[in-house]
Parts: structure tokens; sequence; C-alpha cells
């Protein structure tokens, strides 16, 4: 069966040496001190590894099971969740006043990490109710905070996000779901919603479900949609559970991985609901769920191959097949263990440089939310609407591939579900579809977020590379493996953005062409420049006589290889972009 060992070395790395979080002047950060974060982590790594990660396979082979309108979750689920509750790890940066911890959002990225990546489907029923508190938090009244909110944090109540229906899912201004006022501040929501992570299960009392929907008389397309709240059962004035609401579950999608959570196909039969934010902007309201939610897969996409890769590791420690090219390496066995063959050394470096720099990544993101949420930071908020298209995008294409690797790794052993390599591949297949299809992301980033504020947040993207490479330029160190690399690396960015402002406007086809492309080169820039980050505190922390001394050198040779085998690839991207979009557009549809 696999295992999962939490990272909390690298997570310290990235937070205390490469990031500096208790140096920072976002509210909150002051608290982040080495042995607080690392008693936090600990603590979560440890549920992570004995609670969570033993029930990843039972979750698989079990999955969810529809009884009497009741979804029964898979054994062992429950008790974990009431763990999981008790000890507050539901709610680590909610507000106080509603019963959370408010942490900074960067420690709960990094406890979702571990959380993922040892039981995806189990950490979706808490994630997604984290999404919908945030957006009530943002957008509902103080009623509706009162009265849903508190219950919530504490995951007593779970919540869901409900967009998609059966004849449309990106085109959400084709939803047919309609709600229609009734006098006294309430609607009568009536429709259907397919794909309803954790729509129905029974580890909570209740559940919280966001519903987006048409108020009749309302403008067409997506300006006509709003959003409401609509529980499983109606909440008394006094806050107590009241009867059975008119929504059910009308049956669980059979799927190919997160057998664990229960994705639900939703009936709305004239049931009570309230509005959340303003009539006919749903949308607005849906997004800060949605956004949440997007950052939230990017890292499952991480998570994934972390898991994946730490088991393939494993394997090929011990796995003896074959000698070393160079000689015997095991001479008093019968074969040699795998990991001394060059091509499973790629492939395990392929993995190990993607996930470290990732999490990098997916922890500045989570940073910039604080800087953004806490701080007010506007700057930070606009680079983050920048990158999560590519944190999602990016990452779970990135993430899966690599559970592929590990997969691959164990060779036939690989293909056979009781190794549970097989499991690590097909939940990850989830996160490069849902929350907005990859190709969705590229169209997004390339469509609208790069021109977003007459282009300022990529534009200080750009210059936040230049001012790292000029603010390094005599680091002698780092100027062959890491500068050159990333600067060679940003200018094919550079010249792909400027590609795609000469010919976006004339030829939109030759932007949204190259999207797909310009995502992976975006975020393999990212990681560049995430791993030059780290090879500055590596080298500054082996100059200084850290003690740990093989971690530094690790982690540099570990970024020497994604700078030389992996950032390469912008030069192909770029090629791609410039390619255009007559290669791509040449067929007519009958000639597919």
């Amino acid at each position: 069966m696999p295992s999962y060992t939490a990272p909390t070395r690298d997570m310290q790395f990235i937070l205390h040496e490469v990031l500096n979080v208790s140096e920072q002047d976002t509210p909150g950060y002051a608290e982040l001190d080495p042995d607080f974060t690392s008693s936090v982590l600990e603590e979560a790594g440890k549920i992570a590894s004995e609670v969570l990660m033993p029930l990843n396979a039972v979750g698989d082979t079990e999955g969810c099971v529809l009884e009497n309108g009741v979804v029964r979750t898979p054994t062992g689920f429950k008790a974990a969740f009431d763990q999981i509750r008790e000890g507050g790890w539901t709610a680590l940066d909610l507000p106080e006043e509603y019963g959370g911890q408010y942490m900074p959002y960067i420690l709960g990225t990094a406890v979702g990490e571990m959380f993922s990546a040892s039981n995806q489907a189990f950490t979706m029923y808490h994630g997604l109710t984290h999404g919908a508190a945030s957006a009530i938090l943002a957008h509902g009244s103080d009623k509706q905070k009162a009265t849903y909110l508190p219950k919530m944090a504490s995951c007593d109540w779970t919540g869901t996000m409900n967009l998609t229906e059966p004849h449309c899912g990106t085109d959400l201004g084709l939803m047919r779901t309609k709600a229609e006022p009734q006098g006294d501040g309430s609607y009568k929501v009536t429709g259907q919603k397919i794909f309803i992570s954790a729509g129905e299960h029974d580890m909570a009392e209740n559940i919280i479900h966001l519903v987006l929907a048409r108020i009749p008389g309302g403008p067409e397309g997506i300006k006509g949609v709003s959003l409401f709240i609509v529980p499983k059962f109606i909440v008394n004035e006094d806050g107590s559970l009241g009867p059975r609401n008119g929504v059910s579950c009308g049956k669980i999608e059979k799927k190919m991985g997160i057998h664990g959570n229960a994705t639900c196909v939703m009936n709305y039969d004239g049931a009570t609901g309230w509005l959340l934010g303003e009539e006919h902007k749903g949308m607005r309201a849906m997004f800060t769920m949605m956004n949440e939610a997007r950052i939230g897969v990017g890292m499952q996409g991480l998570a994934q191959a972390e898991v994946a890769y730490q088991n393939a590791l494993a394997y090929a420690k011990d796995r003896l097949q074959g000698r070393a090219v160079t000689g015997a390496e095991n001479p008093d066995g019968p074969a040699d263990p795998l990991i001394v063959h060059p091509d499973i050394r790629r492939s395990l470096m392929d993995q190990k440089s993607f996930i470290e720099g990732a999490r990098a990544f997916m922890l500045w993101g989570a940073e910039l939310i604080d800087r953004s949420h806490r701080g007010g930071d506007a700057a930070a908020e606009g680079l983050i609407s920048l990158m999560t298209p590519v944190i999602k995008g990016f990452l779970t294409d990135e993430g899966y591939d690599m559970t592929v690797l590990a997969q691959q790794v164990y060779g036939g052993h690989g293909y056979i579900e009781e190794w549970g390599m097989s499991q690590f591949t097909r939940d990850a297949r989830i996160a490069m579809i849902y929350e907005g299809a990859n190709g969705v992301q590229a169209l997004d980033l390339v469509g609208r977020k790069l021109a977003q504020d007459g282009g300022r947040h990529v534009m200080a993207f750009f210059d936040m590379v230049k001012t790292f490479l000029k603010e390094n330029e005599g680091n002698e160190a780092l100027k062959a493996d890491f500068l050159d690399p990333l600067k060679a690396a940003s200018k094919d960015l550079q010249a792909s953005a400027m590609f795609f402002m000469q010919n976006g406007m004339k030829n939109p086809n030759a932007a949204l062409a190259g999207s797909y492309d310009f995502m992976h080169l975006f975020g393999h820039v990212c990681l560049g420049l995430m791993w030059a980050r780290m090879a500055r505190a590596a080298h500054a922390a082996l100059e200084g006589g850290a003690p740990d001394e093989g971690f530094y050198k690790t982690k540099l040779a570990t970024g020497r290889y994604y700078m030389k085998r992996r950032l390469p690839a912008t030069a192909l991207h770029l090629a791609r972009i410039e390619s255009g979009a007559d290669t791509v557009m040449a067929l007519e549809a009958d000639a597919f």
C-alpha cells in the first residue's frame, strides 16, 4: 500500500528562507516564526500520514453509495472528518468571529497540500466548504454571515458550489435553473445541476448549496445570473434546523477517480433560497469561490505529483532490475536497484524538480493572496489574478504528467491496482478539467488577464524578473546555472506576449491558437524564477555554515536540473506561438 510523508522540511525552507514570511509586513505574518509554523505543519503532516492516507485506497475501492436519497461515504471517512473538525483544521484562516483561527492563507495552503496529497477525495469535502464560506464572507449580509459561517467554519455544515447543468458547462449564460421571488425575501429555486462535488453525504448536519440561477425577467446571458444560498435543511431564526428543503441528490456519477467524493446530480424542486449578493451579479459572487477553488485545484496537481513521486522513489530504490551500465553497484545482489539507471534518474528528476519548484510557486501565490486580502495590496491582487490560470492550468497539467512518470517507474506493477499508483494518476486527471478546463484557463490568461488594467500586471511580473536578475548579477555562483537560463526564458515570454500584442487584434485566432503554449511558457518561467530564488537562499545557507549541508546541496542540484533540462521548453512554446493560427485552423470541420 502506498505511503506518504509530509514534506515539512521543504515547506519550512520556502516559508522562512525563500519567502522570509516572518519578516514581511503583511498582517499576521510576524507570528509565523519557524517554531510556530513547524508545530502546525508537523501536526498536520501526522494527520495526513496516519489518518487520511490509510483511507485513500478505501475511498477509491468503496466509493460513495446513494441509498434512499442519502449518500453513504466510505468506511472511516466520517470518523476522520470528525477528527479534522475537532482539531480546528477546517477553519485555519477564517475570521475568529466566526470560529476560525485567522491564520494566514499561506499556512492553510501548506496544510492543504498535505491533506490533498494524502487523500484528495476526502479533503474536497471541507475544501469546498471553505470556498463557499469565503463567498458568503465576501458577499453575504450580516445576517447571512451570522447564520451560516460559524457552522461552516467548524464543518458542522458543509458547502458546495452549483454551476454546471446538463446542457451547459463553461458557457453559463445558457443555464436554465430559475429562481422565482416569493415576496418575503426568499426565492423558489427550480432546476438541475450536475457534477456537484460533495453535493450529498452523511458527514455533516446540513449542506449549504450556493446555486447559480436566473430570476425571471432578468437580462439574457451571463448578465442575468444570480447566486443563491439554498440549504439542505431550512435554518430557523434561532439557528436550529427546520424542515428538509426541496433539494435532493438524484444520482452519483460513476467516474475515473476521486471515488471517495460524492459527485452528485442535484435536483432543485421549488427549493427555498436566499439571494447572495446583488441580483444579476451572481458571477461576481461565485468568482470569489471559483478563484479560490482554481488555486486549490492547482495545489491538487502538485499534491498528487508529490505523493506519486514519494512512492516511485521508494520503489526505484528497492526494486532490483538489471545492472548499472558503468558496473555493478549492488555486487552482492542479483541485480542493481532501478535508481542506478539514467532514464529512471531522468524521470525522478523531472518529478522532483517540478514538485519543489511548484511548491514554491504555490506558496508565493498564497503570499500574494495574503498581501491582497490582509494588507489591501492592489498590486498583489492584480498579480495573483494574472497568475491564477497559470497556477491552475500549468500545475495540473504538469502534476498529472508527473503521476504518469511515477507510475511508469513501476513498469507493469504501476498498472496493477494493488500497488496504488493508478489512483494517483486517476485522481490527478480531474484537476485538469474541473473549475474551468485548462484550455479555458489558457484562453482566460491570453484573452483577459494579459490586457487587464492595460497590461499592468504582466509588466509588473516582467519587472520583477528583471529586478531579480539585476540584484543578483554579481553573484557568480548563480549566473551560469540560474540567472542566464532565467533571463533567456523570460525573453521568450516577453517575445510571446509581444506577438499577441502585434497580432491579436487583427487576427484573434493567432493569439488563441497559442494560448495553451503561452500558459505553459509562463508556468515554466514562474518555476524558473522560483528555482533561482531557492538557489540564492541555498547558497546563502551554505556560505553561512548551515548544519543541514546535504539539504542545500541537493536543492541546488535539483534546481540546476530544472534550469538545464526543463526550462528550455520555453523556446519550443515560443516557436509554436509564433507559427500563428494558419496550421491550426487550416482544415474545414468536415475534413477532420
